[in-house]
């Protein structure tokens, strides 16, 4: 005898088989979380509806994948990078990533909340003696034919196309700000938090392309069909960002 569907064989007993239901699996969203400096503000958001990943913030943890404990959702833990890509092939439903890598990458994602922590800025910066004694004060006196240092070469060239000031960008993807130090180049383009490595480094900030803050992204098709009930874990997201508006009377 064959099993309906939604049931199993189990056995035979008096000539007839003993029949289970199968219950269906659950889905799990999946989330990138990314790496770095917006992990434990991510961590720390996530807690606020209920998933816990704080397991990543261990030093022991070796595990670039886990589940929080109520198997609604695991995490993927990637290079910033990394979460767009992620997300935009659908291998995680959710992700979280700087602005900056969202300007840099455009990828095919889309763009739920700006979570408003991981605040910092794309700037272009000289040398504090070329910007004294060169009137490197803006990025329009930098000379034409000139070399920009960045890893942001999709912004940088952007920009300074926007400006009509053909330049040359240079990849580099570290220690940036060695660029204008050894003469490689005139300017670096780079994500400027408090400003501190620009000053110990003896590089001045002249020109600001964007602000960035950390953001909130899904795989398009899945947040429009409701994936695992995804557009009310979205909508606990956005309250958990929105600071409580106070009832209280103001004497």
């Amino acid at each position: 005898m064959l099993a309906r569907p939604g049931q199993v064989l189990l056995g035979w007993g008096a000539g007839l088989p003993e029949l289970m239901p199968v219950l269906p699996i659950k889905p799990m969203i999946t989330v990138a979380l990314p790496k770095g400096a917006l992990l434990n503000d991510s961590i720390a958001l996530f807690q606020k509806i209920g998933w816990d990943f704080s397991a990543f913030l261990d030093a022991k943890n070796r595990q670039l994948q886990i589940p929080e404990p109520t198997q609604t959702a695991q995490a993927l833990l990637v290079r910033a990078q990394d979460v767009p890509v992620y997300v935009e092939y659908g291998q995680a439903q959710l992700g979280i990533v700087g602005y900056d890598v969202l300007r840099e990458k455009q990828p095919q994602v889309a763009h739920l909340a700006d979570l408003k922590f991981g605040r910092c800025r794309l700037s272009v910066a000289v040398r504090q003696e070329d910007y004294l004694h060169k009137n490197y004060t803006s990025s329009l006196n930098l000379p034409p034919h000139g070399k920009v240092a960045s890893k942001f070469v999709h912004c940088a060239q952007e920009y300074f196309y926007s400006l009509n000031l053909p330049v040359e960008i240079v990849p580099l993807y570290g220690s940036v700000e060695l660029g204008p130090l050894t003469g490689m180049s005139e300017a670096i383009v780079d994500l400027v938090s408090t400003g501190r490595t620009l000053k110990d480094n003896n590089l001045q900030e002249i020109d600001v392309l964007f602000e960035s803050s950390a953001q909130l992204i899904a795989h398009p098709l899945s947040y429009r069909l409701g994936f695992a009930h995804l557009q009310g874990w979205v909508e606990k997201l956005r309250q958990a960002t929105t600071p409580a508006v106070s009832t209280a009377s103001v004497a």
